[in-house]
């Protein structure tokens, strides 16, 4: 049976403002999709410019109230502890809700969610060691140190693919530098935050600490990047609405943090251990339907071993088990809407249209138990030149395009030749050209024989058009701060007032 079928049909979430459960002011609401299954099964609030001031306010009061504002940082991180504790405990709970929401594997929810607890056990152990410094200034009789504050209210605005991991990327560190925070989850999946944001007051949390704000980006989202009481925006999600978000915020003179697309090259050298090679370049696109910012979705394959890693990919990835996400059978789930999953269908007649061969799938999948769902076929694309639409945008799907290089400086070229930098993967037993291809590839985050990599130690974000700031390790916590520098004289009597000491 499936792990979602105990849960009542529909539920109707509500947002938390201020403490408080709260419903839209406006009396709308959407409907929530089961991928699988294409049919209505929650509904959450449809918000408007009110609910957003509404939200944004209480984190302002918050952030200004004793009971947060006042708080050491020792016992901010305690309170994030209690939390990682329930997040361990809800674990399943909410990894179900995210499998019925997004569509994606329980698997791999299940092991997001409950690697998502280390996010808030490091940031709350990180959360007391955010030190000033004592500048040994060139001034005499003069004391000058720094210290970092919070920014104060802090909007995070999450994807539809990995709603709580992505989300915990965010929260964790904001909370931890001292913000109050308000969540604007997709619209697509929003249920899995509405139904964990219920856990802080049980942590401990002040009201008004965490709020969220659910609905449509032109309903809810300019309003809360605009509004006049947000500090900062952190956003996940595509470089259009990225380059949207930038534009609005820097027009209001905010901070940003983007962590957007990729485009990523995961690079095959006939050097490497292939039989490793291929199940890096499977998890790389097949894993998560392709539905990952990180997803390998450029095949660069070295000429001398092109047709026989190309056969042997073909293959292994023609047994992949399409079905419900939800049961452990199952390696391949749909797509997480509708709308998205004709978006990918476009992109496979866009590929055939510029005359790359198909060599795998290429549609959706024939099964009639899977024509209620949003499946698209795993799909592999050979003779693609890099100057292809499906090689240089963003597809977010299973879709992968296969590229033949002759060496080292030809790999980097094709790599290189992105309006994106967000990741790439190599594979070679060359340890010399390891290192190389890590220093000459344009990219946040590159893995060596390995693919799929992220800790919440390692700080994680993009070149070029895949963002701005970094998020994880230590880094992060830094996007939460800003700096103050305090003078302080140790002379008697003033100099000469009109000269700039």
């Amino acid at each position: 049976m499936s792990q979602t079928a105990n849960l009542p049909v529909p539920v109707r979430y509500r947002n938390l403002i201020g403490g408080e459960q709260a419903e839209p002011s406006n009396g709308k609401w959407i409907a929530s999709l089961n991928p699988y299954t294409g049919k209505v099964w929650a509904d959450v609030p449809r918000c408007g410019p009110a609910d957003v001031d509404a939200a944004v306010k209480a984190a302002y009061a918050a952030f200004q109230s004793p009971a947060w504002a006042g708080l050491k940082p020792t016992a901010r991180g305690k309170l994030l502890l209690r939390l990682s504790e329930l997040i361990d405990r809800e674990a399943e709970r909410l990894a179900i809700i995210e499998v019925r929401d997004n569509g994606k594997l329980m698997a791999e929810m299940l092991g997001q969610v409950r690697y998502l607890s280390e996010w808030y056990r490091y940031f709350g152990g990180l959360a007391d060691k955010i030190e000033g410094s004592v500048i040994p200034t060139d001034k005499s009789a003069m004391f000058n140190y720094t210290r970092h504050e919070p920014l104060g209210v802090v909007v995070a605005i999450t994807p539809w693919n990995s709603p709580l991991l992505l989300l915990g990327w965010k929260l964790a560190p904001a909370l931890a530098a001292g913000n109050t925070v308000v969540v604007k989850p997709s619209e697509y999946t929003s249920a899995s935050t509405l139904e964990f944001v219920k856990l802080f007051h049980e942590a401990g949390f002040p009201p008004g600490v965490v709020n969220t704000v659910t609905g449509y980006g032109a309903e809810v989202g300019d309003a809360l990047v605009t509004h006049p009481l947000v500090a900062k925006i952190a956003f996940t999600g595509g470089d259009m609405t990225g380059a949207h978000i930038g534009q609005l915020a820097a027009k209001h003179i905010k901070k940003v943090t983007l962590e957007l697309g990729g485009k990523s090259p995961n690079i095959v050298f006939d050097d490497a251990n292939l039989d490793d090679a291929l199940m890096g370049v499977i998890a790389g696109i097949f894993g998560a339907s392709g539905q990952t910012c990180i997803a390998g979705s450029r095949l660069l394959v070295q000429r001398s071993a092109h047709d026989q890693f190309v056969e042997k990919l073909v293959a292994f990835a023609r047994t992949a088990h399409l079905g419900d996400p939800a049961l452990a059978t199952t390696q391949v789930g749909p797509i997480t809407t509708l709308p998205h999953r004709d978006k990918v269908l476009g992109y496979i007649d866009i590929a055939r249209g510029e005359g790359a061969r198909c060599v795998l799938g290429g549609g959706r999948p024939s099964d009639p138990a899977l024509s209620e769902g949003w499946f698209v076929e795993p799909t592999i694309f050979v003779g693609v030149d890099n100057q292809m639409r499906i090689a240089q945008e963003e597809v977010f799907g299973p879709v992968l395009s296969v590229i033949p290089f002759d060496d080292e400086a030809d790999a980097i070229r094709i790599a290189n030749d992105i309006n994106f930098g967000l990741a790439a993967g190599v594979w070679t037993r060359n340890i010399s050209r390891a290192f190389l291809m890590s220093e000459r590839l344009q990219a946040g985050t590159v893995w060596v024989n390995t693919y799929r990599a992220v800790s919440y130690m390692s700080p994680f974000g993009g070149y070029k058009r895949s963002g701005i700031g970094r998020e994880s390790g230590q880094e992060a916590i830094r996007e939460y701060l800003q700096t103050k520098s305090v003078w302080m004289s140790l002379a008697e009597g003033m100099p000469n007032p009109f000269v700039l000491r």
